[in-house]
């Protein structure tokens, strides 16, 4: 495992032992470590979300939308077919 040093400013010095205190973190390694995949985690999310946005954008207009085509499908999938789509 690679090492690290890095300077932080005192109030945030501080707050990482406020968190190692607490007990969630045994050491300043483990809550940066955390940290960092948090972060990763994050980044790959807005990536893919990213990612289907092109996607969508790049497949082309989506045409007209048929509201009431829509509900219906909602219902028959949810199991509610035989509501009366005045219902709504």
């Amino acid at each position: 495992m690679a090492t690290m040093n890095i300077s932080l400013p005192d109030p945030m010095k501080d707050w990482v032992e406020t968190q190692i205190e607490s007990g969630l973190y045994s050491n300043n390694s483990d809550y940066v470590r955390d940290l960092i995949r948090k972060d990763q985690l994050r980044a790959q999310k807005i990536k893919t979300m990213q990612q289907a946005i092109t996607d969508g954008l790049s497949s082309g207009d989506a045409g007209a939308l048929d509201m009431d085509a829509i509900k219906q499908k909602a219902r028959k999938h949810a199991g509610l077919n035989s509501l009366d789509p005045s219902d709504s």
